[in-house]
């Protein structure tokens, strides 16, 4: 008798798609949000690190509080991502070469900041629509509804004040190419400062081999704490 294997190829890509908005995760923590029990996700997981689309990782030193040994992490692998709008990474890739090659440096940079116009638009666009929306939170919009898959989380908190969020963006839909160009994560990083104002800052980058692209945002007051003081030093 042949078993329908359709529910449970469902099921993996349930916990594909999760790692992918969610970040590397813990088998427990899959269980938890998926629903399942914690055998049937290690089942899957054990499967999806056998086809290569998930990797195991160790926590980062610090993270781990309580007895006994940290849970792993899984994470997504470049063969895993594949299967989200990279279709059409070759032709990406072999465009921008041939735009190096014939304009060079600075026809790539032109491109890729012509290309990272969509977050200005989205930005203005989304914080008009929805006001009460921190400048990090219209971001993660933008990004979502670019196919980033981004989230927002409140750094911690420093001599009593919040320094401010982190935009987290779990997918990126041009990885691969931005392996090889560079200038299409730096001209979104120039974006981001350019809608917000101020210096943000990326701690990681999909392209570079990390598990997600992280973006340090400071909050307005301390932007604008920020901007005041050099007006009064420059004044």
């Amino acid at each position: 008798m042949k078993i329908d294997e359709a529910p449970d190829r469902r099921t993996r890509e349930r916990v594909v798609r999760s790692i992918l908005v969610n970040g590397p995760s813990t088998a427990a923590g899959l269980a938890e949000r998926l629903e399942l029990t914690p055998a049937a996700v290690r089942r899957h997981l054990d499967l999806l690190v056998e086809e290569g689309a998930v990797e195991p990782r160790d926590p980062r030193p610090g993270v781990h509080r309580g007895r006994g040994r940290p849970a792993k992490l899984f994470a997504l692998t470049e063969h895993g991502r594949e299967g989200f709008d990279q279709q059409y990474d070759d032709l990406a890739v072999s465009a921008l070469r041939f735009v190096a090659e014939t304009a060079g440096e600075a026809g790539v940079r032109e491109f890729a900041q012509r290309r990272a116009a969509f977050i200005k638009q989205g930005f203005e666009s989304v914080s008009a629509a929805d006001p009460s929306l921190s400048p990090a939170q219209a971001l993660a919009r933008v990004f979502t509804d670019a196919g980033y898959a981004a989230s927002v989380r409140e750094l911690p908190i420093v001599n009593g004040q919040a320094v401010g969020e982190q935009l987290c963006q779990q997918h990126c839909p041009v990885s691969h190419v931005a392996h090889e160009f560079p200038q299409l994560c730096e001209a979104e990083t120039a974006a981001i400062s350019q809608v917000l104002g101020t210096h943000v800052q990326r701690l990681a980058t999909i392209a570079h081999g990390d598990g997600v692209c992280t973006t340090c945002i400071p909050h307005a007051a301390q932007v604008s704490s920020k901007t005041s003081m050099k007006e009064q030093v420059t004044a």
